[in-house]
């Protein structure tokens, strides 16, 4: 770019010597349509137009190339720097999205180690449930148990006592019908003797 720069002003004065070459043959065609100057006269005219031509251009090629060379390398600086600006931009968004994308596999691995996390949790706390579910039928069968065997264990008490009352009201009824009042007597003495025999 600053080659290009540099070669600008020599592009221009070779340009202008060129259309001063071609415009020499004009100016001397013409200046030798009278012919009736003297012919050093004419080239003493010739070369002094052509030296006051190649000064004005050269002033004018100086004082107006350098505000074209400054303005073209002010102009070179501006769009070096833009393109810096735009490689230096290039260069940050590639990283942001460099950055954007190891920050969404990074959540995107998150989530689903999440995911496994929960349904790994899910599936322990189901277990938990169950074996607590299965635990608590075992008690409430067990219960059942128990209390089913204290009821039949109590009512065959109470069937047993019921039972022993009325085998002892049926016996008291049959010993009073069976049993005469000599019988009793004689029991009682037996009672009795046995009773003193001890003693």
């Amino acid at each position: 770019m600053k080659q290009h720069t540099s070669n600008v002003p020599s592009t221009f004065l070779t340009s202008l010597l060129l259309v001063c070459l071609i415009l020499l043959p004009t100016v001397v065609f013409a200046a030798g349509g009278g012919g009736h100057a003297d012919s050093g006269v004419i080239l003493k005219d010739f070369l002094y137009r052509c030296l006051s031509f190649g000064m004005m251009v050269g002033l004018v090629a100086y004082f107006v190339t350098k505000p074209i060379r400054k303005g073209l390398s002010d102009r070179t600086a501006e769009i070096e720097k833009t393109l810096a600006d735009a490689e230096a931009a290039k260069e940050a968004a590639e990283a942001k999205h460099l950055e954007y994308s190891e920050k969404l596999a990074k959540a995107t691995e998150e989530i689903e180690n999440i995911t496994v996390s929960i349904r790994h949790d899910g599936e322990v706390e189901r277990e938990k449930i169950l074996a607590a579910a299965k635990e608590m039928a075992v008690k409430i069968e067990q219960e059942a148990e128990s209390k089913a065997s204290s009821v039949v264990a109590k009512a065959r008490v109470e069937l047993r006592e019921e039972a022993a009352r009325l085998a002892v009201e049926l016996a008291e009824d049959m010993l009073k019908k069976q049993v005469s009042a000599e019988d009793q007597k004689r029991l009682v003495d037996e009672y009795m003797q046995k009773v003193g025999e001890l003693n």
